[in-house]
């Protein structure tokens, strides 16, 4: 075992794993965070707390994590390199593993002109790539990429983000190749509304042999209406939704869609189930965490091992 996390061990023991996420508020009021964590408890093996997500100002993810943690959920901290050079990322490395937080999930960081401070100076002083190679060396040899020795190596599952819709698609399996080879020990997919295009990604990833070096995390997202599905399309970059998903949810009259989308998106966990390779299942209910159980016990994934 490389952190002594949970999500470490469901995975290792060959559990489809789950995890899910809360976005932190846009105040200092904890007890949003701890209403979220309400909705997640029990429902899976680790819960992602974002990192000033869409480059908008929020609670930090370590705060959002030690308030989870507290109320019994193993937190996922997630860290973005847009706003911090190398000496804070591993300062807030060492300080997220000091406070027992043992799963890490390293991204870039959307660009700051998509949030409320256009004007921000980015930093970007190394990229996500090298933030894993970072984080692999502080764990695995005991020192600092200066070449001092830590008093205390940080113990992290380490992950990464991709997304198999982007163009050009086909750099998409090289790239998490690259990510695995810098470190990572999972990856967390976009959200998947093409299936057929996943399909295809996965198996260009087990030709790679990759399901077997790194966890697979299949992202899913459900859709609140048809007006999302046609929001999300238009503008999030490289996200894939094809037009009978969209048609599906906009036939349904207004007051059912929401139940239509969470219908939508356990027939999605109940086939991204049945893939070979995918090793667990990244929900994604944005600002929507009272139907997760709906969601996850509904495709058949409640309740969670427990793995000693």
């Amino acid at each position: 075992m490389k952190s002594g996390s949970n999500l470490e061990k469901v995975l290792a023991a060959g559990h489809l794993s789950v995890t899910a996420e809360c976005g932190p508020p846009r105040g200092a009021n904890p007890d949003i965070v701890r209403k979220k964590a309400a909705f997640v408890k029990g429902h899976v093996d680790a819960c992602n707390v974002t990192d000033n997500q869409t480059a908008v100002v929020r609670m930090s993810s370590l705060a959002g994590c030690m308030l989870i943690k507290e109320e019994g959920i193993e937190p996922l901290i997630q860290m973005v390199v847009r706003d911090r050079n190398r000496i804070a990322l591993q300062s807030d490395l060492l300080g997220a593993a000091a406070m027992g937080v043992r799963n890490l999930l390293c991204l870039s960081g959307d660009h700051q002109k998509f949030g409320d401070d256009p004007q921000a100076k980015n930093v970007f002083d190394i990229d996500s790539m090298q933030l894993i190679h970072m984080t692999k060396m502080m764990r695995d040899e005991g020192v600092f990429p200066s070449g001092d020795k830590l008093d205390g190596a940080p113990k992290f599952f380490i992950g990464c983000a991709v997304n198999p819709f982007a163009d050009p698609f086909e750099i998409r399996v090289p790239r998490l190749k690259l990510k695995m080879e810098a470190g990572a020990d999972f990856v967390q997919t976009q959200c998947i509304y093409n299936m057929t295009k996943f399909k295809e990604y996965m198996e260009l990833a087990l030709k790679e042999g990759l399901p077997e070096k790194i966890k697979i995390l299949a992202g899913v997202t459900p859709l609140k209406s048809a007006g999302m599905a046609k929001f999300m399309r238009r503008m999030v970059a490289g996200m894939d939704i094809p037009d009978e998903v969209v048609k599906r949810i906009a036939d349904e009259p207004k007051e059912k869609q929401a139940a239509k989308g969470i219908e939508m998106a356990i027939e999605q966990i109940q086939e991204l189930k049945e893939i070979e390779g995918v090793s667990g299942i990244h929900v994604m209910a944005i600002e929507w965490e009272e139907k997760l159980e709906e969601i996850i016990g509904g495709a058949g994934l409640l309740p969670r091992p427990v793995v000693e």
